[in-house]
């Protein structure tokens, strides 16, 4: 089988759908807490590192950067052979998912003695940082191979990711449900091995892009079936009781459809050979000097980007949208007690969350290309949209309104910011040092996150408890936060809107370039 592109991007997904096991956390959390003797705010100090590791990966973006630079110019191409300094960047992530999940299992089963929860810290870091070098070789990778379609196919990759936990607490349920210490092991072995398995098969080749939207829609389809397929099994789960094979005929079902990308590579794979005669299309984004206004070079590195206003634009942005979507889910829980909503809605909106969350990845990445491709509308704008719904989930949930309802806005609108704000960053900054500064701006999301459910959530809810005794219920409880999360994203609606503007010349006179290529 040749390793083509479209192999690459299978293994990519399937390495996604394996690495996102930072959004597993709640399944042993509980045997976590109850091992090592923390209290609630000791556990969630070690879930704060969860964060902290999934989503500060400037080290793997650097790591990318200096193990690939030096494979673009080598002999023979990419696409004939298997393997390539790529591989150090998995097996990099590999190593440090093995080591902390492992470390935190011999822990929680007291194979050996209760660490110092510094030590635990390190541990959980360890894990959710690796997520971070499975995702950024896999997201890079995607870009240069079909850099015309970069929305779309950041969207597939961020979109698997979001599905992973889902897919994972799957296979869970089905293997060692009611042991969530041996599911501390299972996330151990099971991305380590999936990583190492198929990190060959991933390399750069940005052949032929003539025909890539239509193979790439059916990649899309297929991400849609799996989420649909997904949220059925957790509704009808939250309904009925599953006998053990139930669970083993619906998780082998889902495996078929992770398994499904394979036929459309194939398929694809074939037609390209058959139509090799035909002329390629330069890739959208290039490494170039040049510079396309004042404000924005084709390609940049890290401390460059840095010292562009448009990086801080799009950073704030991103605190605005990532940190007030986060602290929202990180509260949901207690949002519904305090209204009363029962465990089970609770836990079904908890479940479903990963399935809002991959929609808004998949479609903002998908969207944002056909507008783009059609209109010429660059991509800051549908910040700036996905940011305007965002303030209507958050003043749903301020009135009190349907917490279902206000929750799935909130949740697409987030999941938009994970397939937007990588794509924007290789068109910006150039796809050169692009997972080392997509990967800066992603610090965001727990600098967001720490802000608005530290300050300002759980400064509210501790100061409405001690005003009733100790527990707080009612929609006051977080009404002011939430108004709060509303006004803020106003306030980023505004910033991306100024990026729209100052990066609108840069968008048209990218897709003035692709269509002379297309003439």
């Amino acid at each position: 089988m040749e390793n083509s592109k479209w192999v690459a991007t299978v293994a990519s997904i399937w390495i996604q759908c394996s690495c996102g096991a930072s959004y597993a956390f709640g399944i042993y959390s509980a045997a976590l807490k109850s091992s090592q003797g923390y209290d609630q705010s000791t556990l969630d100090t070690v879930s704060v590192f969860k964060d902290i590791g999934a989503n500060i990966g400037v080290l793997s973006g650097l790591l990318y950067h200096a193990v690939t630079n030096n494979h673009r110019d080598s002999t023979p191409p990419p696409s004939s052979r298997f393997g390539s300094g790529l591989s150090l960047v998995y097996l990099a992530g590999a190593i440090q998912c093995f080591a902390g999940y492992f470390l935190m299992w011999l822990s929680v089963t007291g194979v050996i003695d209760r660490p110092h929860v510094l030590f635990m810290c390190l541990f959980m870091f360890m894990a959710a940082h690796a997520q971070t070098f499975f995702n950024t070789a896999n997201v890079v990778v995607a870009v240069r191979n079909f850099p015309d379609y970069g929305g779309t196919t950041v969207g597939i990759m961020k979109g698997f990711l979001g599905l992973s936990g889902a897919i994972l607490i799957q296979i869970y349920q089905t293997l060692f449900y009611g042991k969530p210490t041996t599911f501390l092991l299972m996330l151990a072995l099971f991305p380590t091995i999936v990583s190492l398995l198929f990190m060959n098969f991933v390399h750069e080749n940005p052949s032929n892009t003539t025909h890539d939207k239509h193979h790439l829609n059916n990649f899309s389809l297929i991400a849609l079936a799996i989420a649909t397929y997904l949220m059925i099994i957790l509704i009808f789960q939250n309904i009925f009781i599953f006998p053990s094979w139930a669970h083993f005929l619906t998780t082998i079902i889902l495996l078929i459809l992770i398994s499904s990308p394979l036929q459309i590579a194939l398929t694809a794979q074939r037609n390209e050979r058959e139509e090799s005669s035909s002329p390629t299309i330069t890739p959208l984004i290039v490494a170039s000097e040049a510079q396309v206004d004042s404000h924005s070079v084709v390609e940049m590195n890290l401390i460059q980007a840095m010292s562009t206003v448009n990086f801080w634009l799009l950073f704030l942005a991103m605190i605005c949208a990532m940190g007030s979507g986060l602290a929202t889910i990180n509260n949901i829980s207690q949002i519904g007690e305090s209204l009363n909503y029962s465990k089970v809605k609770i836990n079904a909106m908890v479940s479903l969350w990963s399935i809002w969350n991959f929609l808004g990845r998949f479609g903002g990445g998908f969207v944002s290309d056909l507008i783009l491709h059609r209109y010429s509308w660059g991509r800051p704008l549908f910040i700036s949209l996905t940011l305007a719904a965002m303030v209507i989930g958050h003043l749903i949930i301020a009135l009190g309104g349907s917490l279902y309802f206000g929750s799935v806005i909130v949740g697409v609108c987030y999941g938009a910011q994970w397939s937007l704000m990588p794509t924007i960053t290789s068109e910006i900054f150039g796809v050169k040092h692009m997972g080392t500064i997509f990967n800066t701006i992603a610090a965001a999301n727990p600098v967001g996150s720490y802000i608005f459910s530290v300050r300002v959530i759980g400064s509210i809810y501790d100061k409405e408890a001690r005003e009733e005794g100790g527990s707080c219920f009612g929609i006051h409880c977080f009404m002011v936060s939430f108004f709060v999360f509303a006004g803020v994203c106003v306030f980023g609606m505004f910033v991306s809107l100024v990026l729209f503007f100052r990066t609108k010349g840069f968008y048209v006179l990218l897709m003035e370039r692709r269509s002379k290529h297309l003439e």
